[in-house]
């Protein structure tokens, strides 16, 4: 290509104006775009009225700007596959840097709880795999009854679970009524919180359970403690002992799809203010859970349930305190009966007429066919046939999550 001697001048003062304010512009890339565009830097307007002197002030700043803003981005992008491929070299092969390996699962994966009105109050239709849960509340608030029942639903996946029994308190008949296959569950009862604690952390590594029940927190006794006398401690070790273990038993769950569930105790602390004293309630074991904790839910018994003059359940109220997937201080109101655990026909009786799965009409409920005078009828007619109650939970699900389960 052939050049004027305007065009020759116009090139050279141009040049000289871009080298002198802007020293980090390749000349090569200059000129390729001075070549592939004749009215990049105003050179057709200019070499055709033969002003050198004017071309150098109309030069406009844009398309140079653009050049430098690719060059800068080449060179980030250059600079980022450098450092992921360093870390990848230096360090294993979990701390490699990966946007598909954050966005590949848009939807965590979850256990049910048992109780379509408790996951609705999670949000995600469940208790999501690879968190920390703690449930706690008051003495004989059916803690341990929604533990059980998530093992049951573990199950019901094909997944192995296991229950650590610290209190001394679990009933393999109980378990069995709620629907547990107690011949699949690992139950122990470990000698101290260290080795308990260990074999969290153990089980979780293993990769191989789907749930862990620790009940509870608040009966860990240290193995200090059982050494010394009564009162010959000193204070807080199971705190201590606590964030220890919960710092590697978090570390093995980033690598797991276990979900450690942590049952609870309160205590009342009372706390003097400027007018009166104030009654709070603290759970045990030192504020490590509560921070490692995905979810934490706080049961509290509400009422008792009668049939005529006889008490055959109990009414809670189950608050969703903290939730890392999604809103929290949402809560549900829950029924349980005595020997059977969460009733589950009350409340799959409100929201499939609430969600048009079941007709109602004035009192009468119409289920699969059949005509059912009252919510009792009704209740009963689903208690009596587990298949038909199972595939109007089934389709509840996928119209409230979008999942089969």
């Amino acid at each position: 290509m052939s050049f004027t001697v305007y065009q020759l001048s116009f090139l050279s003062s141009v040049t000289r104006k871009l080298q002198l304010h802007r020293p980090s512009l390749p000349l090569s890339i200059f000129l390729s775009k001075f070549l592939q565009k004749g009215k990049g830097y105003g050179v057709t307007h200019l070499c055709m009225r033969a002003h050198p002197l004017t071309s150098v002030v109309d030069v406009p700043e844009f398309d140079g700007e653009k050049i430098h803003d690719d060059v800068k981005a080449t060179n980030r992008d250059n600079a980022l596959r450098s450092a992921v491929s360093q870390v990848a070299g230096d360090f294993c092969k979990e701390s490699m840097l990966s946007l598909h390996r954050f966005f590949t699962s848009r939807r965590a994966p979850i256990i049910s709880t048992g109780s379509l009105k408790l996951d609705l109050a999670l949000g995600i239709g469940g208790l999501p795999k690879g968190r920390i849960i703690e449930i706690y509340g008051r003495e004989a608030s059916g803690k341990t009854t929604l533990a059980i029942h998530v093992i049951k639903e573990a199950q019901k996946q094909g997944g192995y679970c296991a229950y650590l029994d610290v209190e001394n308190a679990m009933d393999p008949s109980f378990a069995e009524s709620v629907g547990v296959d107690t011949e699949k569950l690992l139950i122990s009862r470990p000698d101290s919180a260290e080795n308990l604690l260990s074999m969290v952390n153990t089980l979780t590594k293993s990769g191989s359970i789907d749930v862990i029940v620790v009940d509870s927190v608040a009966a860990l006794v240290p193995q200090l403690e059982l050494d010394v006398l009564i009162g010959g401690t000193q204070r807080d070790i199971q705190s201590q002992i606590m964030n220890k273990a919960l710092r590697k038993i978090h570390y093995s769950l980033c690598h797991s799809s276990t979900i450690i569930i942590f049952v609870n105790q309160v205590r009342s602390n009372v706390t003097s203010g400027k007018v009166f004293e104030r009654v709070e309630e603290v759970s045990c074991g030192g504020n490590a859970l509560r921070f490692y904790a995905g979810v934490r839910m706080r049961i509290i018994r509400n009422r008792l349930i009668k049939e005529e003059d006889k008490v055959t359940g109990l009414g809670i109220c189950v608050q969703v305190v903290k939730n890392k997937l999604a809103h929290e201080m949402k809560k549900a109101d829950l029924e349980i009966q005595f020997g059977r655990g969460i009733c589950r026909e009350s409340e799959v009786l409100d929201l499939a007429c609430e969600h048009g799965v079941i007709l109602k009409e004035g009192s009468n409920y119409f289920i699969e066919g059949e005509i059912l005078r009252d919510k009792d009828e009704a209740k009963l007619y689903l208690a009596e046939n587990e298949a038909i109650l199972d595939k109007i939970v089934a389709t509840l699900r996928s119209q409230l999550f979008g999942r089969e389960r």
